[in-house]
C-alpha cells in the first residue's frame, strides 16, 4: 500500500497504526497490542524503562540496548553566548546533556 505522497509503507508499520509522529498515549496502546498486556500495564511498563534510564543518566551510567541504540550522558563546557535582543555578551554555564546513539539494527530499519 503506498499513502498519497507516494511513499512505501511496510506491512508491520500499516498495521500498527502508528504514525509519523507518536506520542506518549499512542507509544502505550501500541505496547499494549503488541505485547497483548492491557494499557495501564504498558504505561507501568514505559515508565519503568523511562525512570531506569533517567535513573541511571543521573548516576553518569550509560544505557545500553543492543541493536537499539546507547543512552549516555556527555558534558557541554561553559561558554559566552549573545542575549539576541540586546545583544549583549552573556556567560552560559556548563552542563549535562542526555546523549543517544542509534545502534545498527535501528539505522538499518530506517533506511
Amino acid at each position: 500500500m503506498r499513502p498519497s505522497d507516494g511513499r512505501r509503507i511496510s506491512q508491520s508499520a500499516e498495521s500498527s497504526n502508528l504514525g509519523a509522529r507518536v506520542n506518549k498515549s499512542e507509544l502505550i496502546e501500541h505496547i499494549a497490542k503488541q505485547a497483548d498486556i492491557s494499557k495501564a500495564a504498558a504505561g507501568r511498563a514505559l515508565e519503568a524503562v523511562i525512570g531506569g534510564v533517567k535513573t541511571t543518566l543521573k548516576k553518569n551510567g550509560t544505557v545500553s540496548l543492543v541493536g537499539f541504540g546507547t543512552f549516555s550522558v556527555t558534558k557541554r563546557a561553559a561558554r559566552t553566548g549573545r542575549n539576541p535582543r540586546t545583544n549583549e555578551a552573556i556567560k552560559i554555564k556548563s552542563a549535562k546533556v542526555p546523549k543517544f546513539k542509534p545502534g545498527k539494527a535501528l539505522k538499518d530499519a530506517v533506511n
